[in-house]
């Protein structure tokens, strides 16, 4: 029943799973803090902004590793793509404006939400935080909505 699901095989899910967690679990251990991407985004910008929300002392204080881990995540996908994945990048029919706002807006809104994904998929839900499951549950449901609706509207790449 689960070849369905994944008709190439479990495995490198289940190696990339581990992964995950040791690399968010060694990223706790050594800083205290959740390793949630979107926190990257507000730390990239207190390079640049004087607005105060980008001047916090948690933003300033961690923007060095949080790049480290945002080039880690760029180089790291290059790596698997070199050795693993045969050489051949994915590829999208979507403009580079229209994934450049995707991208903007996904950021903002995870701000807004108070994490990510990562932050709150990943770890939130690992350290059984209910507030987690909440934002998952909305990320997910909203996600699916959104899908529904660009589909219905005829929005092509």
């Amino acid at each position: 029943m689960l070849e369905q699901f994944f008709p190439n095989g479990m495995l490198h899910y289940l190696a990339g799973g581990l992964l995950i967690g040791a690399g968010v679990s060694f990223i706790f251990l050594m800083t205290g803090l959740v390793s949630g991407t979107s926190t990257f985004f507000s730390s990239a910008w207190s390079y640049f902004s004087t607005l105060p929300f980008f001047r916090q002392k948690s933003f300033l204080e961690s923007r060095q590793w949080r790049l480290a881990f945002a080039l880690g995540l760029a180089l790291g996908g290059f790596a698997f793509l070199l050795t693993l994945g045969n050489g051949q990048a994915a590829s999208t029919g979507v403009q580079w404006w229209r994934l450049l706002a995707g991208g903007a807006l996904a950021g903002f809104g995870a701000r807004m939400a108070g994490g990510c994904t990562s932050g709150h998929g990943i770890c939130g839900l690992s350290s059984l935080q209910l507030p987690s499951l909440a934002a998952v549950i909305t990320f997910l449901t909203t996600a699916i909505i959104t899908a529904h609706a660009v589909q219905l509207a005829g929005v092509l790449p």
